[in-house]
């Protein structure tokens, strides 16, 4: 079937694979002679919604003089099979790509692209498979904890059953299951699946990759996948779409350095993102790319190939490394009580103690940032009045500072029970304005008799490339709950981490200031957070 517009063609297509299983897909070209360079994206959600929450539509595409195919992979939207999740997408790849250098309008050049799980069908592939001519994976990555569902030892919550209540209703869907259907949904509008999102996963995708990561432990490493990239197709022009708000950021940071490691010479942009709301430019940037790999057009003035956004600054830079700047913690005990009393001191010992009662009946909330429903930059000084949040703030500072990389917190802790979470909000106090704007967190949870025992921990923020002028102040804000980004830490063992329960105890943290350090800009841009 053919849907013609004034100068783009349309039609549906389907690949038949050994074991019986049909691909079926969407294909968008120009009107004219062809054969055409050939855009191919490979997504769960279904072929017709073609990713445009965050790219042009196909047939913009196709005005620029591309094949683009939009393909529902196995078991979902009009294709046929079991829905298995990145298991699947391998062989699956590997089979798509050959049948779209076969038809008689792809000239033979192809380009990837898609973001989240469409960033990671561009990836995976059998060994020894033809790499595409060039990729554009974003917000995306490798590791299926620490990209993918966790952080510091702790689930993601809102995200984790977010998502898998998505794909959830998209097999209710499938199954004619109008009422499981509208069930998920309502759950999701009335943010009830805080609650009870586990329950319907369990219910209605128990074999969902939602419900297995949040039956797997965050703490063991080897309980998780790590997917594996072949080097050929690392080392194939490559560009990766990040932003400083987006929960895969960590991946495409990875992705850059593996792509860089087996000699690759990947283009990387990060941004003032969130998963999906991303900057102006981001398709005439990637128009440039594909034109330059598929077409073999250049222009006389390129970008450059690794471009970072400062936050603060509002403009694009490359990525520096200024040397690492540490302060201590200091409070004689009312950093909680009254949000200027903690201070920020600069190459000093940490002193005092501080005391923060985590009362899961009222759990501290989490506010912009990479993790909660509200992503993105946020004023965080209502939440700071908090009694159970401690601020610790530096003098007007008497020079710029750059922060450029992933800060890192370690201090002295415990509880009076064997659970305790530690979640923390790096911020910027401009010069002038009553405004605390947040510029990253981070999360820690302890679990086990350890937690009662004073010990050192290390909590890494999100990265960032911020800067702070003459006369701003920084602040660090600690609290023991980041809901609903993190499930609420029950205090124990006998009852899972998520929402509270009759079962969830008050906990009392003590922190230990002597010894505290946080370092600003530590060689670690990039690296895993946890384990």
């Amino acid at each position: 079937m053919y849907a013609d517009s004034s100068s783009v063609h349309s039609r549906v297509s389907e690949l038949s694979l050994p074991d019986g299983v049909r691909l079926v897909a969407n294909l968008w070209y120009p009107s004219g002679e062809g054969p055409w360079p050939t855009l191919l994206m490979r997504q769960p959600y279904d072929k017709s919604i073609a990713s445009t929450v965050t790219y042009a539509h196909p047939s913009w595409w196709a005005r620029q003089g591309f094949l683009v195919i939009i393909q529902d992979v196995r078991g979902q939207g009009q294709s046929t099979g079991v829905f298995q999740g990145f298991a699947q997408e391998a062989q699956d790849t590997a089979a798509t790509h050959a049948w779209v250098r076969s038809l008689p309008e792809c000239n033979g050049k192809l380009g990837c692209y898609g973001f989240s799980y469409q960033g990671l069908t561009q990836l995976l592939a059998p060994a020894h498979a033809q790499a595409p001519d060039c990729l554009a994976p974003a917000m995306v990555g490798l590791d299926e904890r620490d990209n993918w569902s966790c952080e510091g030892g702790a689930h993601w919550w809102h995200l984790n059953l977010g998502w898998g209540l998505q794909l959830a209703a998209l097999q209710t869907k499938r199954r004619g299951d109008n009422q499981a259907w509208l069930e998920i949904f309502q759950s999701l509008e009335s943010g009830s699946y805080l609650q009870d999102g586990p329950e319907l996963l369990q219910r209605y995708d128990p074999l969902g990759m939602a419900w297995t990561w949040l039956q797997r432990d965050p703490q063991r490493r080897d309980d998780w996948p790590v997917h594996q990239v072949q080097d050929s197709w690392l080392k194939q022009p490559m560009f990766l779409i990040g932003g400083w708000w987006d929960p895969h950021l960590l991946g495409v940071l990875d992705l850059w350095h593996k792509s860089q490691a087996v000699g690759g010479t990947p283009e990387i942009e990060v941004g003032a993102a969130t998963h999906l709301n991303w900057w102006p430019g981001t398709q005439a940037r990637l128009l440039t790319f594909f034109n330059k790999y598929l077409k073999g057009e250049t222009l006389s003035e390129t970008k450059k190939s690794a471009q970072f956004w400062n936050i603060t600054r509002f403009q694009w830079e490359k990525l520096s490394a200024p040397p690492d700047v540490t302060w201590s913690l200091n409070s004689s005990g009312l950093a909680c009580s009254d949000p200027n009393h903690g201070r920020l001191i600069p190459d000093a010992p940490g002193i005092g103690e501080e005391w923060i009662v985590h009362d899961p009946w009222r759990p501290a909330l989490a506010i912009g940032g990479h993790l909660s429903p509200s992503a993105g930059p946020v004023d965080r000084r209502e939440l700071d009045l908090r009694t159970d949040i401690a601020t610790f703030n530096s003098v007007p500072l008497q020079q710029e500072l750059l922060l450029s990389g992933r800060p890192q917190l370690s201090l002295n802790v415990e509880a009076d029970n064997p659970g305790f979470d530690l979640c923390v909000g790096l911020s910027r106090c401009p010069a002038g304005i009553n405004v605390v704007e947040q510029l990253s967190t981070g999360h820690l949870r302890v679990l086990g008799d350890k937690a009662c025992t004073c010990a050192k921990y290390i909590v890494q923020f999100q990265p960032l490339l911020a800067s702070l002028e003459i006369g701003d102040r920084l602040r660090v804000s600690i609290a023991a709950a980041a809901w609903p980004a993190i499930g609420v830490n029950p205090g124990h063992r006998g009852v899972p981490c998520g929402p509270t329960s009759a079962q969830h105890r008050v906990v009392t943290l003590i922190l230990h200031l002597t010894g505290s350090k946080l370092r600003l800009n530590p060689l670690n841009f990039g690296q895993p957070s946890f384990g």
